[in-house]
């Protein structure tokens, strides 16, 4: 059981559902470590995503905690035995480590949904979209760390494009078809491949117009992965230092109810499919 040097955002999910299930019981750190026969501080560690935790010791602390959520034990048993290296590996030390938290997150996701109001969703983007919205970055990025981010946006549509892709719902606002990132024709290739995009069985594509009225109180862009089961879903939103990855179950509520109210209120993905295709016919 080896300490790490950085805990992916996977591994500090795991981290964190085990000490729930912990808090939930009513037993000390103390008390949890003398029933696998360890000391409170790999408790602590194990607790804190710095070293990890085998299948047998996890599953031994959920029957001392009286978890009796077989499908939930059975996620968090494969999440601790989990040595996936993923495509997303080759970036690590180059890009941002939550560039490397989403693709991990995405690569195990049952369900994506997106809400985006001013741009289109990243895993909908074209390469010259995505170029013309990095290239905006303050300060500046190298044309090297450039190229590296938009190939790494890029093999992030695997999991739309595999053999067994993951089921995807994108909730987009006129707005964000409308604002034309990096010109006239960059606009129209990239609304084409929406379109594109849409006809796939696995895909859903809706519009929110602008016409739409009362919209104020559902407006939250968000990215929401599920889980292999709903409490281990996962809410990833911008902050103003890079990405925030949400997981308690109260707030996962709020944002499946506010997913679900927005879409309630977007185009159907017929209509959309008409609208968008006006839209690029403007251009």
């Amino acid at each position: 059981m080896g300490t790490k040097r950085e805990a992916t955002a996977r591994q500090l999910r795991l981290a964190a559902e085990l000490r729930r299930l912990r808090d939930a019981s009513a037993l000390s750190a103390r008390e949890a470590a003398a029933l696998l026969s360890i000391n409170s501080v790999q408790i602590s560690q194990i607790e804190a995503g710095t070293t990890g935790v085998s299948e047998q010791r996890l599953r031994r602390l959920a029957a001392h905690y009286a978890c009796t959520d077989k499908d939930l034990i059975n996620a968090l048993a494969t999440m601790a035995t989990d040595r996936t290296r993923g495509w997303w590996e080759e970036y690590r030390t180059h890009l941002p480590t939550s560039f490397l938290d989403l693709s991990e997150l995405e690569h195990h996701a049952t369900f994506r949904w997106d809400v985006d109001f001013l741009h289109v969703p990243g895993l909908l983007q074209v390469e010259d979209y995505a170029r013309a919205l990095f290239s905006r970055r303050v300060p500046e990025l190298p044309e090297g760390d450039l190229d590296m981010r938009v190939r790494h946006r890029m093999q992030r549509r695997v999991i739309l494009e595999s053999e067994q892709p993951t089921p995807y719902e994108a909730l987009i606002h006129e707005a964000a078809l409308r604002i034309r990132v990096g010109g006239r024709a960059t606009s129209r290739a990239q609304l084409a491949h929406i379109l594109e995009f849409s006809e796939e069985e696995h895909v859903t594509v809706r519009v929110i117009p602008f016409e739409l009225e009362e919209f104020a109180d559902v407006t939250a862009a968000m990215v929401y992965a599920g889980g292999a089961v709903p409490r281990l879903d996962t809410v990833v939103r911008d902050g103003p230092h890079g990405a925030l990855f949400i997981d308690s179950e109260p707030q996962l509520g709020v944002f499946r109810t506010l997913f679900r109210r927005v879409e309630a209120v977007s185009l159907t993905p017929e209509r959309s499919r008409v609208f968008i295709h006006r839209l690029a016919k403007e251009l």
